[in-house]
């Protein structure tokens, strides 16, 4: 089934014609290409919609990415903020509502290039954070924009650790205010997006003081700049904190507070309250204020770590049909370099990810909406286990996904390395994704926390959450496998991470009891076993990837083809993890060094019947050329035409003062005294 018509997926072409070497990657796909599509949309409708929502962004030049790489850092802000200012213009124009079923496609056709990301942070920290009251109040002035917003947590001396952060709000009973402080310079708060040059207001993050006590991290709004003229407000010294790896476009700030003074009803005050007399009240979890950041870490899955990676899969495999190097048999043309295996081993695992971490995105999305209307009743049980995987998949997709973006770059040889290519954007910005919303080895550490936990209740036979109900089923058999096809069975590949992520836990767990009843103190004897908890914390969220992406798969219609080769590809996802960690499942003689040949034999079999979808398998991904602004990776396939033209556009390529300078003295001087 070859795609459907091609002038549909070739927005923004700018050469026309398709390179045969790509236009036939097209004619053998084994599968419908528009079926897949709307699968990974969540239907045909949702296709629809986000095509429409694509169409009018790119069809309106005030999002023009054209010439971007050549911008500097002023250029891309303001172009950020032209383009945020111009969004809301446009919403309006197009009907197009914050709750509405286009909303979630704006940024992805946007690229992430706008301004006041943050903001949406700041109203997501109110609507989970507030009282109904101050929902009412600050949830309007933001829509309209009446303010901007931004989200003060983290700080220059802290991270991830929330409880270590310095800022302080002392609760003053005399004139019902808080006054926030930020009291040396490791308390200034350092990082966050939109408050360089943008925000108005801010949720800063501080240690809440009444009457000398310490009630721990609680969250407060703060304006910073005025309404009228944009000045900073009294106490208030910010600005922007100076070039980056990537997000030139975002005006990441500092922030430091000398004696600011906000109302009591500035405490966001949905869980805790302070009265007017100094009274502390508590309802619900203390582990609440730590919500937001569990729904900004899914989000963030899907919007800033699974297309960075589609993309660079997109334009990679692309690349890789149009680009051919050396004879893979005398006498013939040169090959295209996908043909060679060591193309196909680098590329195709990281395509097979993309699509396991859209459907492992799928899960947690799942279980995030579910744990949401349960905190609505007042309900934390599935907090912990929302925490831990919202935390540990974090971690583990944004490590792949910047590995996997990484190879994709390095498999377009010397042409991958130039910023044309979209690759090396895509890297720095997705790179990033490893350290903000939580450094990702405290996250597996606080995964593993949460495993030790429910292993220890598993091992006394008291209930655990769904997702490590398996912690409890210990079994000591052997892998099953006999011939290389039976590594092709989700039950025996899904059997052989669960071994492996029960092992590594409970050896871990022993370890621990071991160092304690040995009189080690617990918190050193948690340092000690660190490796191997974030080791059984990956093994973990490796083993539901796994599994998930296979129970995805037995439930799809086999019609169109879609079940067969997402089937092929959630084989290949689960092969290539225990060929890139055979230790793991060696250890213990679970697999046997026979057995990991058969697993090699497949997985390598497998790459051969991959190649022959791997373009129609990116084409599914449905991105416009606009959207990829890459070089290689157009749908036309006309690499090198594309990249010259572009480098025509290049500013460097007018007459350099450098010339009259030093050049011209230079050549001149030398060629005297010849």
């Amino acid at each position: 089934m070859a795609l459907l018509e091609t002038s549909k997926h070739c927005q923004g072409s700018v050469l026309g014609s398709v390179n045969p070497d790509l236009g036939s990657e097209r004619q053998t796909a084994s599968f419908c290409v528009e079926r897949l599509t709307a699968l990974l949309d969540g239907g045909a409708e949702q296709t629809r919609i986000r095509r429409a929502v694509v169409e009018a962004i790119e069809s309106d030049p005030v999002f023009s990415r054209e010439n971007q790489y050549f911008q500097t850092q002023n250029e891309r802000y303001e172009a950020a903020v032209r383009k945020a200012v111009h969004l809301q213009k446009k919403m309006h124009e197009m009907g197009w509502t914050e709750n509405g079923p286009e909303y979630k496609y704006i940024y992805r056709a946007l690229s992430g290039d706008v301004a006041f990301l943050l903001h949406r942070v700041f109203m997501r920290s109110i609507s989970v954070l507030g009282s109904d009251r101050q929902i009412a109040k600050w949830i309007p002035l933001a829509t309209q924009h009446k303010l901007i917003g931004s989200y003060a947590q983290t700080e220059l001396g802290h991270g991830t650790y929330l409880q270590g952060l310095e800022t302080t709000a002392v609760f003053d009973t005399a004139t019902q205010e808080f006054i926030l402080n930020t009291p040396k310079i490791s308390a200034m708060k350092w990082w966050p997006g939109d408050m360089g040059r943008s925000a108005t207001h801010t949720v800063v993050f501080a240690q809440l003081y009444i009457h000398g006590k310490c009630y721990g991290i609680h969250p407060f709004i703060v304006q910073i700049r005025s309404l009228q003229d944009h000045s900073l407000c009294p106490g208030v010294t910010a600005g922007d904190i100076g070039p980056k790896m990537n997000f030139e476009h975002i005006d990441n700030g500092y922030l430091l507070l000398k004696n600011v003074h906000v109302p009591r009803e500035n405490m966001l005050s949905k869980f805790c309250e302070v009265r007017p007399d100094g009274t502390y009240v508590r309802q619900g979890s203390q582990q609440i204020n730590y919500f937001t950041m569990t729904s900004v870490r899914i989000s963030l899955i899907s919007d800033e770590v699974l297309t960075p990676l589609q993309k660079a899969c997109t334009i990679a495999i692309r690349y890789s049909v149009v680009r051919r190097q050396s004879k893979l048999k005398p006498g013939e043309q040169e090959a295209k370099i996908l043909d060679y295996q060591t193309q196909q081993e680098k590329l195709l695992p990281q395509l097979a990810a993309a699509y396991a971490f859209h459907f492992t995105n799928d899960y947690l999305q799942e279980l995030f909406d579910k744990g949401y209307r349960e905190i609505q009743r007042k309900n934390f049980d599935m907090l912990p286990e929302l925490h831990a995987l919202s935390s540990g998949f974090k971690a583990m997709i944004t490590q792949h996904c910047t590995a996997g973006v990484e190879i994709c770059l390095r498999a377009c040889g010397g042409h991958g390395y130039s910023l044309l290519s979209g690759l090396p954007s895509l890297y720095t910005k997705i790179l990033a994704s490893c350290i903000y919303e939580g450094e990702n080895t405290i996250l597996l550490l606080q995964t593993a926390r949460f495993l030790i936990k429910c292993f220890m209740a598993a091992s006394a036979g008291q209930p655990v959450p769904p997702s490590v109900t398996y912690l409890a089923a210990v079994k000591h058999g052997k892998c099953p496998a006999k011939n290389k096809l039976d590594f092709l069975s989700p039950d025996i590949y899904t059997e052989a991470y669960q071994h492996v992520a029960v092992r590594l836990t409970s050896s871990t767990a022993a370890k621990l009891q071991d160092l304690i009843q040995s009189g080690v103190k617990k918190h050193d004897a948690w340092n000690q076993c660190t490796v191997q908890l974030v080791q059984a914390a990956k093994a973990h969220c490796h083993y539901i990837a796994v599994k998930n992406f296979a129970e995805t798969v037995e439930k799809l219609e086999t019609k169109a083809g879609i079940q067969k080769i997402m089937k092929h590809l959630c084989d290949l996802f689960a092969l290539h993890g225990i060929f890139s960690n055979t230790g793991a499942f060696l250890h213990d003689g679970y697999t046997s060094a026979a057995q990991m040949d058969m697993v090699t034999a497949a997985y390598l079999d497998l790459l051969a019947v991959i190649r022959k979808d791997a373009v129609p398998l990116v084409d599914a991904f449905d991105f416009t050329d606009k959207s990829l602004n890459s070089a290689l990776g157009s749908y036309d396939g006309q690499v090198y035409q594309r990249l010259y033209e572009w480098a025509q556009k290049s500013p460097t390529n007018q007459m350099s003062p450098a010339y009259e300078r030093y050049l011209k003295p230079l050549l001149h001087n030398t060629l005297s005294k010849l």
